[in-house]
């Protein structure tokens, strides 16, 4: 590593994408490259293929090293995949260095234990790493550099122990941000032109392609209930309407996201079984408009599922109760409104207009034509009260086609009456 002049950047330095090199300009004709490809939420199948994929790409293009920016609370990969990547990692012949930032972030569970295939880790101020559990990479073939490691398997560590115990590089100013992190690396070079600090090694930032980030996404365990959630919700929403809608594709849209995201995530399948008979459960009283048995057994099946979904992980207590009270909502008060208005509507008719108020348009002596709110109707009246043009009148019954109209005062007492 060639460095000339002051390369130590402030922890108020900024840490985003575009501030990589801490706006330190690079030299032009720099003749290595280091990539900085980011890893963050859960270590799943998305992330590994796209790590293997920029692993392979680096050393075709025999980068000087690949830098792996940490967000990250812990892996969800199958034992062969995450053997796998270790031991690419460990025997790559590039620099692989693991910085755990920007500041607050973690690398927690399977990604922490990743560490131990570092060359170089760098843990800013306000990171954590450890709570690895149970290992799975074993220390015959991949071992430890540093002393910290069986503190790790069940505790977490801060920066400044982290760099007590030999894990991280330092002094923590060091390490606030990327470049003076970087400055540690085997033939990184910076200098100062008397103008600023330059960088003679270029710098690459590489994330997840969109596609990548979907699934990714959609593979995380607050996104995948809520997905499923919604998608069940809306699914069952509309069996009692007119007809599939545009919510009915979102619906199967939020649904076959949500089952790829328990798919890959691990679950307990009784759980997630509860979860979905649930909602068949409050169909069930929902059809009825009235919540009882089923609805309270929904709720209860709901309520375990949840709680119990999944298998090693951790869902935010936010997420898990914004689904227990939606469903409570949804089962208790937006169902049944949605019934009574779906259901309840009147069929059209003309019985409602019995007692309302009629205008002659012609004269009806017995039969003739009145409007009722401004509508033509057929009419019939009685053959001793005939009425003329303009009269107002009474619909005092419907008889097959017709209304039956009759004078406001006066009118005949109809036959049919009794007393």
């Amino acid at each position: 590593m060639v460095f000339s002049g002051p390369a130590v950047a402030s922890p108020a330095e900024s840490t985003d994408e575009a501030a990589v090199v801490d706006t330190v300009q690079i030299a032009e004709g720099a003749d290595n490259k280091v990539r900085i490809v980011e890893l963050t939420g859960l270590l799943d199948p998305v992330m590994y293929d796209y790590l293997i994929k920029e692993l392979d790409r680096a050393e075709d293009e025999g980068l000087l090293a690949l830098v792996l920016r940490i967000n990250s609370n812990g892996s969800i990969l199958d034992d062969e995949r995450f053997i796998n990547l270790a031991t690419r990692l460990r025997d790559s012949p590039l620099q692989i260095a693991m910085w755990v930032g920007p500041t607050g972030s973690a690398a927690l569970g399977g990604t922490a234990e990743l560490l131990v295939t570092a060359d170089l880790i760098g843990v800013p101020q306000g990171s954590w790493i450890g709570d690895i559990g149970t290992p799975r990479l074993s220390q015959e073939e991949f071992p430890v550099s540093f002393d910290g490691y069986e503190r790790l398997l069940d505790f977490k560590v801060r920066d400044e122990e982290a760099i007590a115990l030999g894990i991280s590089e330092g002094p923590l100013v060091n390490i606030s941000t990327l470049r003076p992190f970087m400055a540690y690396l085997d033939g990184y070079e910076v200098t100062d032109n008397g103008d600023g600090v330059v960088n003679l090694t270029a710098t690459e930032f590489v994330t997840l392609p969109l596609s990548g980030q979907l699934f990714h996404t959609v593979a995380s365990p607050e996104v995948a209930y809520l997905f499923l959630v919604l998608g069940l919700g809306i699914l069952i929403f509309e069996l009692y309407t007119a007809g599939v809608g545009v919510a009915g594709v979102i619906g199967v849209f939020l649904f076959v996201l949500g089952c790829y995201g328990m798919a890959a995530l691990p679950t307990r399948t009784w759980a997630l079984a509860l979860v979905v008979l649930s909602f068949l459960a409050a169909a069930i009283d929902i059809q009825t408009n009235i919540p009882r048995l089923y609805s309270l057994l929904s709720m209860v099946m709901f309520v375990i599922g949840t709680w119990f979904l999944y298998d090693g992980l951790r869902m935010s207590w936010v997420t898990a109760g914004f689904g227990v009270i939606g469903m409570m909502l949804y089962i208790y008060t937006g169902m049944p409104s949605m019934v009574r208005t779906r259901f309840s509507t009147p069929t059209i008719g003309r019985k409602w207009m019995i007692g309302s108020e009629a205008i002659a348009a012609t004269d009806i002596d017995p039969e003739g034509t009145v409007q009722v709110d401004g509508t033509p109707w057929r009419a019939l009246t009685n053959r001793a009260t005939p009425a003329k043009a303009g009269d107002t009148l009474r619909v005092v019954g419907i008889s097959r086609l017709l209304l039956e109209v009759a004078p406001l005062e006066g009118g005949a007492k109809d036959y049919r009456e009794h007393d």
